[in-house]
Order: structure tokens, then sequence, then C-alpha cells
């Protein structure tokens, strides 16, 4: 790890599947990257190993027929990494200023660790209700998550009823996915019409799988550590009354928020809060020398190997805009 007198040819931010491939590239190109995976705290935007860690079992990833637990595969990728000499530093990054190069990384610990290159890998995280049976239910990997493209096929939720909770294209989009595997799939929305397109509307509404549960807000998830998920409460925002719902599975769409506060409106948002790119097929952005890969900059796809393909574009676009500064 260098001073501020000697930079870094590369800092990467971030410890998903975006950020480790990174790594993994940038040191068989011999740039000796050093990865911020970000440290276990009350405010933090990083979590380490990224949104997989709170994933169970992930089954949809190549070379995995059998299936691999979230932890299991983020371990994968660090060691991997490890492997090949990058340098991990377990700490947030708690602010960073790109007016000037070499950037300047400020990490939790106060050392602040210059780089001439930076690429952001930080991802998004899923917005949740709250609800302490909800996280209870989402750790154990018992019935509770936040993408039905990951963990809709699991057994538990065959020909089974699932929720989907909220009222944009995002969770018409779970919800008609959910069909394929569920039945019934109750949407669940606190006002008396949806937020979603039209078109998404008209699908989810002519749906005979789908049952929509106007005016109502879950209260609490129901279920036990043997069965997991079993019903949900739910409250009806209109007449106060309360009903209990049965379920096999809770699915939360109500958006993610992208881990971009610690940039300080240094780089170019979308109006999601996601990092702009200045090619869609690149991940420069709009200060030269910072790339960024992954969900933090990705609202339709958020899946491992998108974030891990981004990744590498990072690492091969930071190696070539090095070589073309004379940085090898």
């Amino acid at each position: 790890m260098s001073g501020a007198s000697v930079p870094e040819k590369v800092v990467i931010i971030g410890s998903g599947p975006a950020g480790w491939t990174a790594a993994i590239y940038a040191a068989r190109a011999n740039l000796h990257p050093l990865v911020f995976e970000g440290a276990i705290s009350a405010d933090s935007e990083m979590i380490p190993g990224g949104q997989l860690m709170f994933t169970t079992e992930v089954e949809n990833y190549p070379g995995f027929p059998e299936g691999i637990g979230g932890l299991e595969m983020m371990k994968a990728f660090r060691d991997q990494a490890q492997r090949f000499g990058v340098r991990i530093k377990s700490a947030n990054v708690e602010k960073v200023d790109l007016s000037k190069r070499p950037f300047a990384v400020t990490d939790s610990e106060g050392e602040t660790i210059q780089s001439h290159a930076v690429i952001i890998a930080t991802g998004a995280s899923a917005n949740w209700l709250g609800l302490p049976s909800e996280e209870h239910f989402r750790k154990a990997g018992l019935g509770v998550t936040a993408c039905a493209t990951c963990d809709g096929a699991f057994p538990r939720f065959r020909d089974a009823p699932v929720a989907v909770i909220g009222g944009g294209d995002s969770a018409m989009e779970e919800a008609l996915y959910m069909t394929k595997f569920s039945d019934p799939v109750y949407v669940v929305h606190r006002r008396d019409e949806l937020r979603a397109s039209k078109i998404m509307q008209e699908r989810v509404l002519k749906h005979e799988k789908i049952k929509v549960l106007w005016n109502s807000v879950p209260e609490e998830v129901l279920g036990n550590n043997t069965n997991g998920v079993t019903a949900m409460r739910l409250k009806n925002v209109s007449t106060g009354e309360t009903s209990e719902v049965e379920i096999r599975g809770f699915f939360l769409a109500i958006g993610h928020t992208p881990n971009t506060r610690f940039l300080g409106g240094q780089l170019d948002l979308d109006e999601k809060g996601y990092i702009k790119l200045k090619d869609p097929y690149r991940s420069t952005t709009n200060v030269e020398g910072v790339f960024a890969a992954g969900d933090v900059v990705d609202s339709v796809y958020r899946q491992a190997i998108t974030a891990a393909g981004m990744g590498c574009k990072a690492a091969i676009d930071a190696e070539r805009w090095l070589a073309e500064q004379g940085i090898e």
C-alpha cells in the first residue's frame, strides 16, 4: 500500500462480483491493484462481498451446476484475486477527491491514498421495509428476497402463493416473472392505483395468476425457522383493518439505492442516482481516469454475471487509459 508520494496505479472501490473481477484482470495486467472491500458498520454503504452476501444460494451463475452459496462464491472471488497478488484493505471509503490527478481516496481509518485511476464498483442496495421479521427471514434464506430473477425458481416457491411488494415497473416485472413458478402471485400496493407504466399495468391486471391487494401495507412477515415464510399480515390503509394472507415467498420490489454517497456529487448520475457512463459500451465516466462497473451503474439487470462482465471491462479500460498516460 502506497502513501501519497507514490500513487497507486489503480484503486478499486467495492468487493462484489464487479470489484473482484476488475481486481483479477487488473492484477494480471500488472497494475498491482488495491481493493477497498468495505467494513461492517451501522452507516456503511459498502458491504464486504456486496449483495451476494445476503443470497443463500446462487443457481444461475455458469460453472456451478449444483449451485453455490453467495458467501462461498464471494470468498472464491476474493481468494482468486489474492492468488494474483491483489492487495485488500478492509475499510470503507468515506470520500474521494476527483478534482485533480492523482485522485485522493480517504478511508474510514483516516488514511488518504492517491491513485492514478479509480474503478468504482460499490453496487446498489435493495430497499427494505425495515420489519424485524423481514430481516430475520431474509438473512436466514427462508423466503424473503429482493430478487425474483435470482431466487424465484427455488423449490419452496413452486406452485405456492407468493407476494410481491411494490407498485412500479420493477414490481410488475417481478410479479410476471413469478407466474412462471408460483400461483397465486399477490401484488401488495399501498395505493388504489399502480405507479407502473400502462403496458405493465395491463399485463399484470389481465394475468389470471396475479391478484392485486390494493391500499395495503405489510405489517409483519409470519413463519418459523422450520417452514420459513408461511404468511404475511397486512393492514388496509383505508379502513385500518388487518388480515393474514398465506404465502411462501415475500418479494420486495420497492427499488434500489446506488451506493454513491461518498462521491459527493463529483460524478454525473442519472435520475435514479446511478453513475452515468460516457459510452454505454465502456466503463468511462465524465471524469477521465475514473471508471465504474456493476450495479452502481446498472439499474436494469443487477445480476452477478453482468456485474462481473462490467468489472472486466473496467479493468481493461483502466489498463489502456493508464498506458495512454505512460503509466504502466
